[in-house]
């Protein structure tokens, strides 16, 4: 019996009257969730990198050649907000990650532009997060892991269909 079953067995004995069985799945993506995170941000950490700071370098490395978005765009794609991006991006550029500069089509607007030095680490970082990502769903075969993200997709698809 895993911590969830523990915690839907005692609230069967407490309130046998409330169907916990949503808890099954939410509890149990929680934990995993957590137990990710602590591995990918332990990742991160190798690269002298918050988990903000990787997707940010990692928005501007898909952003392709010359790889640069303006602020706004680099929250469309971490899922953060401006102000967010902004203390990252602060902390990029003292790190010669990243450069801000003006934006040639809009003066007032700023772009903020991969650094050589910011291409080699998100690259080196990249690769490292793909294999350590490999690692942890590597638990699971193959076929387990390819259902897995199909519920996960179409589960995703609906909650983000109704959030709009």
């Amino acid at each position: 019996m895993d911590h969830v079953a523990r915690i839907q067995a005692e609230w069967q004995l407490e309130r046998p009257d409330v169907d916990t069985s949503p808890q099954g799945v939410i509890g149990r993506l929680h934990r995993i969730g957590q137990h990710l995170t602590g591995e990918l941000t332990l990742l991160y950490s190798r690269f002298g990198l918050t988990e903000g700071e990787f997707d940010v370098l990692a928005a501007l490395r898909r952003a392709g050649a010359p790889y640069e978005r303006a602020p706004g765009e680099i929250a469309v794609h971490t899922m953060v907000t401006t102000g967010a991006v902004t203390k990252r991006v602060d902390r990029l550029e003292s790190a010669g990650l990243v450069v801000r500069r003006r934006s040639d089509d809009d003066g007032r607007g700023r772009v903020v532009r991969l650094t050589p030095a910011g291409r080699r680490l998100i690259d080196r970082a990249f690769a490292a997060h793909m294999d350590n990502e490999r690692r942890l769903v590597g638990v699971l075969m193959p076929d387990e892991a390819a259902r897995l993200e199909e519920i996960l997709a179409t589960w995703l698809a609906r909650i983000e269909d109704t959030a709009q």
